[in-house]
């Protein structure tokens, strides 16, 4: 049940996916538990490439926490243009 709640809770916020540290890559935006950067998915997808490719090129990251940055992304653009 615990585990339940946690899920969740991180998928309430792009913070518990997402995390800027200024002693991880200088505070650049990344996934948490990770250095890879948020700007790496989105530049995947800009590209055109799938998102087993960034998975794959990226193993650190989860497909369930890059699908969940990409919607607090498309939550936040909506947001502002709403």
């Amino acid at each position: 049940m615990v585990r339940k709640r946690a899920k969740i809770e991180s998928m309430s916020t792009a913070t518990s996916i997402i995390v800027s540290d200024p002693d991880i890559m200088g505070g650049t935006a990344c996934f948490r538990g990770t250095r890879v950067p948020l700007k790496n998915l989105i530049d995947y997808v800009e590209g055109g490439y799938p998102l087993a490719e960034f998975l794959e090129d990226f193993p650190t990251v989860s497909r369930d926490m890059a699908i969940e940055a990409l919607e607090e992304a498309k939550n936040s653009l909506l947001a502002r243009i709403a």
